[in-house]
């Protein structure tokens, strides 16, 4: 693995970095009170090539990779988690299935409204009743002529309200289990189609997860991604980039969290000096540190791995794991280290404690990348 950056990963991570400090700083902190999506910030990221980093630019995309992508999650969440993971959504669970396995005709159709934001994209797989066991599926397509008719539900569905594309799994024959799951391409504007809740979260509020619900919705046969029955492998590819964005959001919080931390540390005064000064507060300090940097490199072998179109199942598996529980126990200690202060809105270490939380969560839990880890520790022996 190279360790140097390219000169166009870097002008990537600093064009994000640019943009987080100049504009996602307030938008971070408004968007934390008022729940509201962040319309404008995400358009001037479409006019960036930030929502297409990895798309070809024959499908109006930057043409980078997902070194440069990993690296402008993580610069964006440093300053707002909400738009770095809307981002994330948006870049290897909506626009990454249509690029890693549709027909060309749905590459020219969908990719470039994708990777200019004009299209916001979901991925739709998450159910009431079928969270980490995806063949417990209960949404049905059913072939009807030229179309396919879909009824179900799906839950947590990040950009739910605001994706004009979806990328929805459903049963097309339900005694296959795994094997019967089929992904389409769904145009939201399509009847039938309707956002029936939007979750009253913890924390990344200004990334809005819905409920999706779809009543006799009829999608185009051409819309279906490869063949009937193939959806469980296209969903398991999907999470296998997913899973280098989540992590790059999350060292993007665990980040933030060491930012603010080293900067109250050394003006804040206990007993006649800073606190920085006292050997407790530096080892947590150190310990961040180094979590963070081997967090890094973790999804920056997962993603260089992807790039070079070799399997990263378990390297971005150990990727979001490790950043999730490092971004989660940095902006535990960066509470501490603020003390009380670190409890009260007042300081940004409180809205990054309820960021981090949600990281060892979605696109798998944390128990569940221990699953998938062990599995492919134990393939190989």
């Amino acid at each position: 693995m190279d360790l140097e950056l390219t000169e166009a990963q870097r002008g990537a991570r600093d064009t994000a970095r640019r943009f987080a400090r100049e504009r996602l700083e307030r938008v971070g902190v408004e968007i934390d009170r008022t729940h509201q999506f962040p319309a404008a910030a995400v358009a001037e990221l479409g006019q960036l090539g930030m929502l297409g980093v990895f798309i070809p630019e024959q499908y109006g995309g930057a043409g980078l990779d997902n070194v440069a992508y990993a690296l402008v999650v993580e610069e964006l969440s440093v300053e707002c988690a909400s738009t770095g993971v809307i981002v994330s959504a948006h870049s290897s669970l909506g626009s990454w299935p249509i690029l890693g396995t549709g027909t060309e005709d749905q590459k020219n159709r969908y990719l470039p409204k994708m990777a200019t934001g004009e299209a916001l994209g979901c991925f739709a797989l998450t159910e009431p009743q079928a969270g980490s066991d995806a063949a417990g599926q209960k949404t049905r397509a059913v072939r009807d002529g030229d179309s396919y008719v879909i009824n179900g539900t799906k839950n947590f569905i990040t950009n739910g309200p605001e994706a004009a594309i979806a990328i929805v799994f459903a049963m097309t024959a339900a005694e296959k289990g795994n094997h019967g799951i089929s992904a389409f391409i769904v145009e939201t504007a399509t009847p039938g189609f309707a956002v029936t809740r939007i979750e009253d979260k913890m924390g990344i509020n200004g990334s809005h997860s819905a409920q999706l619900a779809f009543s006799e919705m009829r999608v185009p046969r051409e819309n279906l991604l490869l063949k009937e029955g193939e959806g469980f492998k296209i969903a398991m590819k999907t999470l296998d980039g997913g899973r280098i964005g989540i992590a790059a959001q999350a060292i993007g919080i665990a980040r933030a969290s060491l930012e603010a931390s080293l900067k109250y540390a050394q003006q804040r005064q206990a007993f006649g000096r800073p606190i920085a000064n006292n050997q407790a507060i530096q080892w947590k300090l150190a310990d961040m540190a180094v979590e963070i940097d081997a967090a890094r490199l973790l999804a920056l072998q997962a993603a260089t791995l992807k790039d070079a179109g070799k399997s990263c199942t378990k390297q971005s598996a150990m990727a979001k794991l490790f950043a999730a529980e490092t971004a989660m126990k940095a902006a535990t200690e960066a509470v501490q280290i603020h003390g009380g202060y670190g409890y009260t809105k007042e300081f940004k270490v409180e809205r990054y404690f309820r960021d981090a939380k949600i990281t060892e969560i979605y696109e798998g839990t944390s128990e569940i990348q221990r699953l998938v880890i062990s599995s492919q520790v134990l393939q190989n022996r």
